[in-house]
């Protein structure tokens, strides 16, 4: 099992042999270094903890800081877990990087989607709205009814206007178009979760 963190840093355009144009999003994955391994004897699960970025030590707890002191690591800003089978591959202090990806692998993608805010039942659920006309005012966008006489309350679910976005997302089926080993840069075909520098979970 391949995984690794990454920040997206936009999207972009790849050419193949033929001329063909390619929709590319651009990602820094790694290098991750093993911070913590879990084990399910001492953990009830098996798991690999990774870090990534770094941020000021005055940013950082005392807690996170004695975490990190043992696996000799200083001012990580990012801990994930990835749950593995086995963890006798793995070691506290080994590093990650994109060369375990190459060409044509297939990924799963997981970040927070983009906030879109307070939007209306249009925008966020879909719904049609009312005529432009025939007596309709004021309430083209409006979500219509929302309940009936019983049970004289709004049902848990009902779908009304609200929060938009902000969500943890997956993308399945992914695939990597080009890995840059230099630069630590992971080209992924089509769009992935999230705005500019958003933290992302890769597994393979």
């Amino acid at each position: 099992m391949k995984f690794i963190l990454a920040k997206k840093l936009g999207m972009s355009q790849v050419f193949d042999k033929n001329g063909k144009v390619t929709v590319v999003t651009l990602v820094e994955a790694g290098p991750c270094p093993v911070v913590q391994i879990k084990t399910e004897d001492k953990d009830g699960y098996n798991a690999v903890q990774l870090g990534f970025g770094y941020r000021k030590a005055k940013n950082i707890s005392k807690a996170q800081k004695g975490h990190l002191k043992k696996a000799s690591q200083k001012e990580i800003r990012y801990l994930r877990e990835f749950e593995v089978e086995e963890t006798k591959d793995y070691k506290i202090g080994d590093s990650i990087s994109v060369e375990s990806f190459k060409e044509g692998d297939d990924i799963t993608v997981t970040g927070i989607s983009k906030g879109k805010g307070f939007q209306g039942v249009i925008k966020r659920h879909g719904f049609k709205g009312s005529d432009a006309t025939h007596g309709t005012k004021h309430t083209e966008r409006a979500p219509g009814s929302i309940g009936s006489a019983f049970p004289e309350r709004v049902w848990k679910g009902r779908k009304m206007a609200g929060r938009m976005g902000s969500d943890r997302k997956t993308i399945k089926g992914l695939k990597i178009v080009k890995v840059d080993k230099e630069n630590n840069l992971l080209a992924i075909l089509g769009a992935v979760p999230g705005n500019k520098g958003t933290l992302l979970l890769i597994k393979g």
